[in-house]
């Protein structure tokens, strides 16, 4: 058995994840379904999300519609409460660093671009979707494998723009804020739904998003204050594979 939580995983958010994890397994303990005790923050990702045993995992929108939708069991979405942003769906924040002039992402279409990985629907699909729109396309300048490098490497000037999911942006002006600080905000992608909750093929989905449900509202305040899901949503498999997926780098 599997259970993974690797989207939001950062250092900072460890303890609110392991908590809600807690409350899942023991609400699918409850209804018959066997959970392991605790995360597995060793397995890869694409291993973990197709792994037959997986009894939950969170996978990007990228990734799910291009290479896991008729292999999982898609349960729900979290809702992280953005913005201006339909529920359970998530945009990117174009960042640059806090001295620069321009304001525009267009000002950087032949500049230093970071993205996390070439998979990523936040990092790299979402800013070329946007600047398709706008006649241009973002050189893959730098893969760094994660926004919060992809963050590093804007500060430390070894890129001059990424796209940052936003739901990313907001935890690390939580617990990195001398990194957000020495980063501005240009500019966001269209919204799209956000990261899937997902088991392996076969599993319970009403059982399964029930479990999610019940745990979340098990949390103590301050765990779900933390963790920062305010409620656990479902999307049509339809509505993901309806985004467009643009060439990779």
């Amino acid at each position: 058995m599997i259970a993974a939580l690797p989207m939001y995983d950062m250092p900072g958010q460890q303890p609110a994840n392991d908590a809600f994890w807690a409350a899942v397994r023991d609400a699918l303990r409850a209804r018959g379904i066997a959970a392991p005790d605790a995360l597995d923050r060793e397995i890869g990702l694409m291993e973990g999300w197709q792994a037959p045993e997986l009894v939950l995992g969170q996978t990007c929108g990228l990734p799910f519609r291009t290479r896991l939708h008729d292999r999982v069991t898609l349960l729900a979405t979290a809702d992280y409460g953005l913005e201006d942003t339909p529920p359970g769906h998530y945009r990117s924040l174009f960042v640059v660093r806090a001295g620069e002039a321009a304001e525009d992402p267009e000002d950087y279409a032949t500049r230093r671009f970071a993205y996390n990985q070439p998979d990523s629907h936040s990092g790299w699909a979402a800013p070329q979707i946007w600047a398709g729109k706008r006649g241009f396309r973002f050189p893959g300048t730098l893969e760094t494998g994660a926004h919060r490098d992809s963050a590093h490497a804007v500060a430390g000037d070894r890129a001059d723009i990424a796209a940052i999911d936003a739901i990313t942006w907001a935890m690390l002006n939580r617990h990195e804020p001398d990194l957000t600080g020495a980063l501005k905000v240009i500019g966001r992608t269209d919204s799209a739904p956000g990261q899937a909750l997902i088991a392996g093929p076969g599993s319970d989905a009403e059982a399964g998003f029930a479990a999610l449900c019940e745990a979340l509202e098990a949390l103590a305040p301050d765990m779900r204050e933390a963790l920062m899901i305010r409620q656990i949503v479902r999307i049509p498999a339809a509505e993901y594979l309806a985004v467009p997926t643009p060439p990779g780098p």
